[in-house]
């Protein structure tokens, strides 16, 4: 059987990736800046946009959230104006964004922080958290899903917290994570997601595969006759 066909966009951790990887599919990583996950036979340095029609059969995609996060409001609006550079780097990042929703592979996931009201993004089919998956951490994710099932939650545990100087209530990782650390996927979710979504892809797979059989043995039957 022809293994089916993975693109992890704009990953250069290659930690979903190598999740996929170790469930026996073909996946690769994209990016534009080299990869960091110690694979780059699985890496393609390059324009995601010129991947997207290479016969993939599922593509997950983490787009740059730097301009369209929610987080990011405060120098989005100034003093109570709006940024209008920022803005339009928001708008850029936006459209690049629905490109990959729109592109022509049947199963899409889009993974992305919450973002800003003011750039009218499309509704998420589903919103996740880190500690649904084994992971001490609140930090509020959304995916966009075409062609697959939600992600199930595999172990629900209670986020862990710090109080700053000035009061506020952050989740622990935030201490002493920078920006870049972050931003890549937690490794409980990539397993989930290559568990799950990679189970689900086998079985449309066989399915579609005893469909074509069952297809085939009705014209010899009738042939026969």
């Amino acid at each position: 059987m022809e293994k089916q066909r993975i693109l992890i966009a704009c990953e250069e951790s290659q930690i979903v990736c190598k999740a996929f990887r170790e469930k026996g599919f073909e996946a690769f990583s994209c990016d534009i800046l080299e990869c960091s996950g110690g694979h780059p036979e699985w890496h393609i340095k390059g324009d995601i946009l010129k991947q997207l029609d290479k016969g993939w059969d599922l593509m997950i995609a983490h787009p740059p959230c730097t301009y369209l996060s929610r987080g990011g409001c405060r120098w989005l609006f100034q003093k109570g104006k709006l940024n209008k550079e920022r803005y339009k780097d928001g708008l850029k990042a936006k459209r690049f964004f629905i490109k990959l929703l729109n592109s022509n592979i049947p199963k899409i996931v889009i993974e992305n922080p919450v973002p800003h009201k003011v750039f009218d993004m499309p509704k998420e089919t589903q919103k996740i958290q880190p500690y649904e998956f084994g992971h001490p951490h609140q930090k509020a994710t959304l995916l966009w899903i075409k062609g697959l099932p939600i992600l199930k939650p595999t172990k629900i545990v209670k986020p862990e917290y710090y109080i700053c100087s000035k009061g506020w209530r952050h989740s622990k990782f935030c201490a002493n994570w920078d920006g870049k650390k972050k931003s890549k996927t937690f490794i409980s979710i990539a397993i989930a997601m290559a568990e799950q979504w990679g189970d689900y892809l086998i079985k449309q797979n066989k399915k579609v595969r005893n469909s074509a059989q069952a297809k085939k043995r009705g014209y010899i039957n009738a042939f026969i006759k």
